[in-house]
């Protein structure tokens, strides 16, 4: 499968702030540990590239954007290992207070061309539980200077608080909107363990009340011209997300620094989430060594992800079997949990709301 390894994900943990709700791999910013760190990046990526043409770079974190001009320079550098001619997309995650014209310049410089900035909310009281500082008119000053120099803007939005309505997210929606962004990503609040809000023992909203401010995002950003391709994203024709269409293809990516995933060779690994761990050259965490079948599930739960699903010959082709042998399709089929259209199989739209629950009756 060498010719599907073309993505690249580079993680950097650093922040200036922990948010309640993250659970990411990500350590509070330190300045002594950076260094060292990028070192240990460059070793994991000399140690384990193996030289393919590169189409997609996305760098997450953490919080990318906080580091320092003098360590943005040294991330540049280390990237260079990579073979980039034929680089389609290169993403770079940012926080609203590190957007800087400076920044910008860099980025665009270093042939960064897609955005992702976590903009999250709008309203003071989801701000205040998410522990972030950022209002309106901030974003609204920050976005319109990224538009000096990108085109390709996604901006994340999290819903699902114990006190939300349909007024409040239609508000944000608008708000959202009003930007212009060519992407938007949706996350349902979830409590993850070992976060602020865990501890805190917050209760998010009820799934019934979740399930339909779902619906109403999507039908809402559907009649704004927005494409709903996958279960949390949404974007303007053409500007789907490469990077992570590689994943719910199921193909083949690279993933680097701490925390960070990747499929090679029939391989899911993680990295460790200990940077003590990372630093002294002990990178790599779980790793599952996939068999055909396992592969094949893995084609089809992610394949699911994306609202047109996979094409149903090709996955058959792919694996050699016919896919109602080996899945319990018909039954899903009848009930409307599944439909087929144009060759593809995928999730009734009104039922990707319960889409685990679809595919644990499967496999």
């Amino acid at each position: 499968m060498e010719e599907n390894r073309k993505s690249v994900y580079i993680h950097i943990p650093f922040c200036k702030s922990i948010c309640s709700y993250c659970d990411f791999c990500k350590v509070l910013y330190c300045e002594k540990w950076i260094s060292t760190y990028l070192d240990c990046l460059e070793e994991e990526i000399k140690d384990f590239y193996l030289g393919e043409e590169i189409e997609t770079i996305y760098i997450g974190g953490g919080t990318p954007s906080c580091l320092s001009k003098k360590h943005l320079v040294r991330l540049i550098k280390i990237l260079k290992i990579f073979k980039t001619s034929n680089l389609q997309e290169f993403t770079f995650e940012c926080n609203v207070k590190d957007l800087s014209e400076d920044l910008l310049v860099f980025l665009k410089e270093n042939n960064v061309n897609r955005l992702s900035i976590g903009v999250e909310s709008f309203h003071p009281e989801k701000l205040k539980y998410m522990g972030r500082n950022h209002d309106y008119n901030e974003v609204k000053a920050k976005i319109n200077l990224c538009k000096k120099y990108f085109t390709n803007i996604n901006i994340d939005f999290i819903y699902g608080f114990h006190f939300e309505t349909k007024q409040i997210v239609k508000r944000e929606l608008k708000q959202i909107l009003s930007l212009k962004p060519t992407h938007i990503s949706t996350y349902s609040l979830m409590i993850e363990e070992n976060t602020l809000l865990s501890i805190n023992q917050y209760k998010r909203l009820e799934d019934d009340q979740d399930a339909l401010l779902y619906s109403f995002i999507k039908k809402f950003l559907k009649k704004k011209g927005y494409l709903h391709y996958e279960v949390s994203n949404f974007a303007l024709k053409g500007y789907e997300s490469k990077h992570n269409l590689t994943y719910w293809h199921n193909l083949e990516y690279y993933g680097f620094g701490l925390g960070a995933s990747g499929y090679i060779d029939r391989v899911r690994y993680t990295n460790t989430r200990s940077l003590t761990k990372y630093l002294n050259g002990n990178k790599i965490g779980e790793r599952e060594l996939l068999t055909k079948e396992g592969i094949r599930d893995y084609h089809l739960m992610l394949g699911f992800r994306l609202t047109n699903g996979f094409n149903i010959q090709e996955f058959e082709k792919l694996y050699h079997v016919k896919l109602e042998e080996v899945y319990p399709i018909k039954p899903l089929l009848k009930n409307g949990d599944l439909r087929i259209k144009k060759g593809n199989i995928f999730i009734n739209s009104d039922k990707l709301y319960i889409m685990n629950e679809i595919l644990l009756k499967m496999i």
